[in-house]
């Protein structure tokens, strides 16, 4: 899938936290385990952070759309992860890009409350 023209390869970033069992005892390294998951999907993990503050964890990783929502969703259906929020994360020319098309698309839209 294209989203407003970029490519099929997108960025994405992807922050949670991790389950209460799931930080019981000694810490463990998932980005192996993430990396996997991702490319499973058809992405790849770009890079795995722990953060300190709101969430636990950082992800940035690539691929198209529904590879990426398959992994998230694969994680948060495991149980050892939660509060998973995910970024779609674009350069400043493909925004301007995406901004351009979304511009051409609304000047043709018609909004269920507009007058014909």
């Amino acid at each position: 899938m294209i989203v407003l023209g970029l490519s099929e390869d997108t960025l994405f970033i992807t922050q949670g936290r991790f389950a209460p069992d799931a930080i019981k005892g000694k810490p463990e390294d998932r980005s192996e385990t993430a990396g996997q998951l991702f490319a499973k999907s058809g992405g790849k993990l770009l890079a795995y952070y722990m953060t300190f503050g709101e969430y636990e964890f950082l992800i940035v990783c690539e691929g198209p759309y529904e590879g990426v929502a398959i992994s998230v969703i694969v994680a948060a259906a495991g149980g050892g992860v939660t509060d998973l929020k995910t970024t779609l994360a674009m350069t400043s020319d493909d925004m301007k890009n995406a901004f351009a098309k979304a511009g051409s698309v609304a000047a043709s839209f018609r909004p269920a409350s507009a007058k014909t």
